[in-house]
């Protein structure tokens, strides 16, 4: 209860600072509000939306490291302090991030709980977390778990944090605007008479009706890339810690999801998912299958 309270707390608070930042800035470029006496500002719409949805998206991805420490409980590992297991974790991690030409190594962490995890974070590839969870210590042996680190390695040389909150943040902006421009043409009963006013409260319902739609179009781009780019982490995995190695992990982690997994869906963030059909076109991540397959060919 006191760890949900704490996740809650700290959601409230980084909200609180997005709109606080973006509002400043708004303020600082005087954009002006975009719904006139006459009409709409089309060009303030534009400024308004791009800096919403781009800013909150990179004001989340600059605070990632920090909220995931704070909201997974993760404790990063000191190196000059390590021992045992835990120095051979972060010597894993930082030899995989030196393979995989990192200018700077990673924070490495571990987090308690009893799923199989691990994932990437941090703003830039040379400000990057790396966190396992306590499961996946205990479920994997060392050449699966350096395989699954590859991965995870994988994703930060590949700027991934970064290019899926560019993407993330085009389609924020793109939803804010359209569900804005559509919403007022229908508003306005499809009258060309610009004198005409729009019902605002019609506009603000039509608004929340639009964005929720198109909202879900965009995650179904924002997902497809996300598929995308596992299947190349996958291969890069396979680079850095071998081939069979990477096979075996997804291998390991299928195990885990079959005695496990099928009465919740999902792990939480390597995001193993058997779902069919529409719900699939909002997977981030590709059925295991799928991904060992693609592996066996490179073989």
């Amino acid at each position: 209860m006191i760890n949900f309270a704490k996740r809650i707390f700290l959601f409230l608070i980084v909200n609180l600072l997005v709109v606080i930042t973006i509002s400043f800035v708004l303020n600082l470029l005087g954009v002006r509000p975009y719904m006139r006496a006459y009409g709409m500002d089309y060009q303030s719409l534009a400024v308004f939306c791009f800096i919403w949805g781009m800013g909150g998206a990179f004001i989340s991805l600059g605070l990632s490291r920090i909220m995931a420490k704070m909201m997974m409980g993760v404790q990063v590992i000191d190196p000059q302090q390590a021992r045992g297991d835990e120095m051979e974790l972060v010597e894993m991690v930082h030899r995989l991030a030196r393979s995989a030409g990192l200018g700077a190594m990673p924070e490495v962490g571990i987090y308690p709980s009893p799923e199989v995890n691990a994932f990437a974070t941090g703003p830039t590839r040379n400000r990057a977390l790396v966190a396992v969870s306590a499961g996946i210590l205990q479920a994997m042996d060392r050449e699966e778990l350096e395989a699954v680190l590859g991965h995870e390695i994988s994703h930060v040389a590949n700027g991934d944090m970064v290019t899926m909150t560019l993407i993330q943040g085009v389609m924020n902006a793109f939803v804010m605007f359209l569900a804005r421009v559509i919403a007022f043409a229908i508003s306005q009963g499809g009258s060309r008479d610009e004198e005409r006013r729009p019902n605002y409260f019609t506009n603000y319902l039509l608004v929340m009706l639009l964005e929720m739609v198109l909202g879900l179009l965009g995650m179904m781009v924002v997902a497809a890339f996300s598929r995308w780019r596992e299947y190349r982490a996958d291969r890069g995995g396979a680079q850095l810690a071998g081939t069979g190695k990477m096979i075996d992990a997804l291998k390991a982690l299928q195990r885990q999801y079959d005695r496990i997994e099928p009465a919740r869906g999902a792990f939480a963030n390597l995001k193993i998912s058997s779902q069919t059909g529409f719900l699939a076109l909002l997977s981030t991540h590709p059925p295991l299958e799928k991904r060992i397959a693609a592996l066996e060919r490179m073989r």
